[in-house]
């Protein structure tokens, strides 16, 4: 199964679940407080995506929730990524 997002994304995701072992998928559903995000996690992961996509995550659109999973944050992403331009 090929994932919807890039590798960058991937990498990005990957670098931030500590708790994810190597070689193991990351699933769109995977709920990221089981493999390590935590909330300063959650802002290095916010400040990485930003840089690496050219893109600003408005404050009063950013929450916990938003992280709960690689599906959900590669939405908003790639909605935010069709919207803005730098």
């Amino acid at each position: 199964m090929t994932p919807p997002w890039d590798d960058r994304f991937e990498s990005l995701m990957r670098d931030a679940l500590r708790l994810l072992e190597p070689g193991a998928p990351l699933l769109p559903d995977l709920r990221t407080v089981d493999h390590g995000l935590d909330s300063l996690a959650m802002v290095g992961l916010m400040l990485s995506i930003e840089d690496a996509y050219g893109i600003s995550m408005p404050d009063d659109l950013v929450e916990p929730r938003l992280f709960s999973t690689p599906g959900r944050l590669w939405g908003f992403v790639s909605e935010l990524r069709d919207t803005q331009v730098r």
